[in-house]
């Protein structure tokens, strides 16, 4: 069965990851690019843990909670820079 749903679920969270490509490039404002932003990396997490399922590799989830980590701290200084025009 998961052999089945595998590559339905790897194109699926491959066209999102275009579809919020296509956003972060063509937003109306910086505030639509952040958020295209932190819903890529979400995508980007879910591809990677998709990616350890199919490959039975348990590697794949830690690097997955490294794209977490990372992608929260951009969004907080991102949205923070937005907000106040500065990071520190």
């Amino acid at each position: 069965m998961l052999s089945l749903i595998l590559p339905w679920a790897f194109g699926g969270l491959l066209l999102a990851l275009l579809l919020n490509f296509w956003r972060l490039l063509r937003g109306p404002d910086a505030v639509d690019r952040a958020l295209a932003l932190d819903t890529l990396y979400v995508n980007a997490i879910a591809l990677t843990v998709l990616a350890g399922i199919a490959l039975r590799d348990k590697s794949y989830f830690e690097a997955g909670l490294l794209i977490a980590l990372l992608g929260f701290i951009s969004t907080v200084a991102l949205a923070r820079f937005l907000a106040q025009g500065r990071v520190l």
